[in-house]
């Protein structure tokens, strides 16, 4: 059944986790390296793996004998890393001889939009609302998602060179910390 107030909590509990804005410098980072983010294809990827994780996320992990903390043990340590190329200005991610744009989709669609966190989220707020709600919260967040992947053009031009410098490693830092979290608290409960 849906309700409005169920929506809402759901569309901000999943934009704390989704957190698009504190995402910025890394997809800024990967537009400059791929040369251009497929903001349409990132969100409706993205799209599709958080309503795929809604109606089928328990099954398919338990197809592959994994549960949560598993998965969302290897998504932290996807975002360590990706934390570390934003702190140590250092590339992991090898880029492919040619761009085939997959910036897109790996890291930025998997796992910094509808990462370990997001789509553990939508399997544990299952309990608590209606998927309807959930839904509607992914929706909107998602519109959220794609405004923020198209204007990132704008808000580089607005924070300027030094600017995003120094958000790329304040939001290393935060990025990394969130990693340690999510790898410590399911680690111990894998």
């Amino acid at each position: 059944m849906f309700s409005f107030k169920d929506s809402l909590s759901v569309t901000l509990i999943l934009f704390s986790v989704i957190d698009i804005l504190g995402s910025i410098p890394i997809i800024i980072s990967l537009r400059k390296r791929e040369g251009k983010i497929h903001s349409g294809r990132a969100t409706l990827i993205s799209g599709a793996l958080m309503i795929l994780f809604l109606f089928l996320g328990q099954s398919i992990l338990q197809l592959f004998g994994l549960d949560v903390g598993s998965f969302a043990v290897a998504g932290a340590i996807i975002m360590f890393i990706l934390s570390l190329e934003m702190i140590l200005g250092v590339n992991f991610f090898h880029e492919e001889p040619e761009s085939t744009g997959s910036g897109s989709v790996v890291p930025l669609a998997f796992p910094l939009i509808a990462g370990a966190g997001t789509l553990t989220t939508i399997l544990s707020i299952r309990v608590v609302y209606d998927n309807l709600n959930i839904l509607v919260g992914i929706l909107i967040n998602l519109l959220f998602v794609y405004l923020v992947l198209k204007s990132t053009n704008w808000l580089e031009l607005k924070l300027g060179p030094s600017g995003f410098n120094i958000l790329r490693r304040v939001f290393g830092i935060i990025l990394l910390a969130i990693a340690v979290k999510i790898f410590k608290d399911n680690i111990t409960s894998s």
